[in-house]
């Protein structure tokens, strides 16, 4: 895919919650740490490439003897507890950042997203509007998340959080002021206080939809609020034999069942006269992907088989008929992909609110004319638990021979460097290498190759293999969703059957191995490729993403929806070989996902949502308890698919209601 709005940074302060300690609290955290690097002294730092001197003079120091140690401990523990109490006590403040930490050491940089074009900010200056704040303390968070905080005389207020920022327990604030100014072009003129006033909203969701605008886009210049409608989803139930998993008591039944499949779930169209590629979009509450697909093509040829039918009719998700033709109708988003649509009265509200607040959408990853291919990983490896030495070093072959290649083949030694006809060379390095390969034997370069060998090597045992594979967009089966919108069919037919799949980047490869991170419980979803066959598909079917059938479980299997979700698709005979050999027997799990409640949004309730989400999101421990189970001698399966349940929780933990009973 190709990441775009990365070419723009703008400098802005990111402190953590010390930068906002009062005098008392500033002196208790410096004993804390002189505390901490008393207890270290005589350790070897080896995991700091830098160190700094007071680290250095640590090393050289006698260790701490067990009575010294055990005393020091007990400092720590006592001068924390006074800490914490003394930031409890503040709670009430409203807090100042600190004159000592406006340096450039805590200066970073962002990219460019409708959040910045918003306020304005420049790329040739520090920028003081937003001021990203790292979470050590809940307690002096959750006092600037309730009552802000105040830099050079200006108030601050909190903002919101992406999903990125949430993993490593961060959130954004933004000068009051400046916020104040640009809110109603950040939300469509859809204030909290109208949320409010409709019932509100689940807080961690209002939350993850407000930070869309920080997501880093580029705008979509020749975007046209009018040439676009917002429908229903596409939605199916889909029979078929599932491991069903009742959350009460943690009990799997195998059972034949119907199960509800939003196949266009964050997945809308565009014409293909505004885009040939599939791309991720961003506007105010709308966020997903945008599927190239010649819909009004589909329209003209069924009214051309029926001339006394207007197949082009269709209504709204606010029951109001358009004309796609006549309208001129370039992008169809459907009611998944728009956020917050019941807290609008119409889509003619939404509109006049987009024009009238200068609101704008965005591009944030586009498909690309050239997918390098991708690698393998452990967690994929590591369910193919019958593989044979030799089908191993057989999937190992690329690698190794990549790893020869970097001290031995120029042409390895080019492509490491990004230096090939099908790179974009935006660097005058590479530029300089694809002309004249002779630099190859500069010294820069040979170390620099020197140092690519031994990461090849590591992730090599690491499990990061080359295989034949692309990452690719996954997407439904666009020609059944306009059978369904524009025929009335309640299950169109389609043009892919159950255990089939649509790839034209790979149109000679009959089957492919569907692949998509987290891998927990052996989803190797292998399927019959008809690009080989051509014909109808290949008419309609005409972008480098996967289209998959609206008869299968395959979105079940690998957890996937299609707002930009993407695909490790494999054609790697002996991965596909072994695959299809142990997951014959394999069934998609399925179990009820409660609905998180809505509330009154306020400061107390965006604080506690936070709070939850930094507690809950974390998924690393589930993955690892489940690498644990598969490299045992008997992989209990029972219990990593009850992990795996409990992990899709996790990851839908924006709604904190939402947790399993199993845990």
């Amino acid at each position: 895919m190709t990441v775009i709005a990365l070419s723009k940074l703008y400098p802005i302060y990111s402190f953590q919650t010390s930068a906002f300690y009062t005098d008392e609290e500033m002196a208790l955290d410096r004993r804390l740490c002189k505390l901490r690097a008393k207890g270290n002294r005589g350790k070897k730092r080896t995991d700091l490439k830098k160190k700094t001197r007071q680290q250095r003079e640590n090393e050289k120091m006698p260790p701490l003897t067990k009575a010294e140690r055990r005393e020091n401990n007990e400092a720590i523990k006592a001068t924390k507890e006074a800490l914490r109490e003394l930031l409890q006590a503040n709670m009430g403040l409203t807090r100042t950042v600190r004159d000592d930490f406006k340096i450039d050491k805590n200066v970073v940089c962002i990219f460019d997203s409708d959040l910045t074009r918003s306020l304005g900010l420049s790329e040739d200056r520090l920028n003081e509007d937003i001021i990203i704040i790292k979470v050590y303390y809940y307690e002096v968070a959750e006092n600037i998340i309730k009552n802000g905080f105040y830099m050079n005389g200006e108030k601050y207020v909190f903002f919101s959080a992406s999903a990125g920022q949430i993993r490593t327990k961060k959130f954004v604030a933004v000068k009051e002021a400046a916020l104040t100014a640009c809110m109603d072009r950040l939300t469509c003129g859809l204030s909290l206080e109208n949320i409010n006033a409709q019932g509100g909203v689940n807080v961690n969701k209002y939350l993850a939809y407000l930070a869309l605008c920080n997501s880093a886009t580029d705008v979509w210049e020749d975007f046209d609020i009018d040439k676009c409608i917002v429908v229903d989803d596409f939605e199916t139930n889909v029979r078929g034999m599932v491991d069903y998993i009742t959350v009460e008591d943690g009990s799997i039944k195998r059972q034949e069942m119907n199960v509800p499949i939003t196949h266009t779930d964050g997945c809308g169209m565009v014409l293909p006269s505004v885009s040939k590629k599939n791309f991720m979009v961003r506007a105010p509450w709308i966020k997903g992907l945008l599927a190239s697909f010649p819909f009004d093509k589909f329209i003209r040829e069924a009214n051309r088989r029926d001339s006394t039918v207007n197949h082009g009719l269709i209504k709204d998700i606010y029951g109001v008929e358009h004309d796609v033709l006549a309208e001129g109708i370039q992008v169809i988003f459907t009611a998944s992909q728009f956020k917050m649509h019941k807290y609008f009265q119409s889509f003619e509200t939404y509109k006049e609110n987009f024009k009238k607040f200068g609101c704008t959408a965005g591009k944030c990853k586009i498909e690309e004319d050239y997918v390098p291919n991708a690698q393998f990983n452990y967690q994929m490896l590591q369910t193919l638990t019958d593989m044979t030495d030799e089908e191993l070093s057989e999937l190992a072959a690329a690698t190794n021979e990549k790893i020869r290649g970097v001290t031995s083949d120029r042409n390895t030694m080019l492509r490491l460097f990004g230096a090939t006809k099908w790179d974009r060379r935006e660097d005058p390095f590479q530029e300089c290498l694809y002309i004249y390969p002779e630099l190859l034997q500069d010294a820069y370069c040979v170390e620099s190759l020197r140092s690519i060998k031994n990461k090849l090597v590591k992730d090599g045992r690491g499990a990061r293999l080359d295989v034949k594979g692309k990452y690719l967009f996954l997407l439904p089966d666009l020609y059944a969703a306009c059978e369904h919108w524009f025929l009335g069919e309640e299950v169109p037919k389609g043009l892919l059957a159950n255990g089939e799949v649509y790839c034209r980047v790979y149109p000679n490869e009959p089957k492919i191995d569907v692949l998509r991170s987290p891998h927990l419980f052996r989803e190797h979803a292998v399927r019959y490729n008809t690009a080989i066959e051509g014909g109808e598909r290949k008419r309609w079917f005409a972008t480098d993403g996967i289209y998959t059938s609206s008869f299968d479980h395959i979105s079940k299997i690998l957890q996937f929806d299609c707002d930009g979700d993407t695909a490790l698709v494999c054609v790697e005979p002996t991965i596909i070989e072994v695959a299809e050999r142990l997951s014959s027997d394999v069934r998609p799990l399925y179990y009820p996902m409660a609905k998180a409640p809505a509330h009154v949004v306020t400061p107390d309730l965006m604080w506690q949502g936070m709070k939850n989400a930094y507690d809950g999101g974390r998924i690393g421990p589930i993955s690892n308890k489940i690498s644990k189970i598969w490299n045992s001698e008997e992989p209990d399966l029972d219990a990593i698919k009850l992990l795996c349940a409990e992990n899709n929780f996790v990851i839908d933990r924006w709604s904190p209601e939402s947790v399993m009973a199993l845990e």
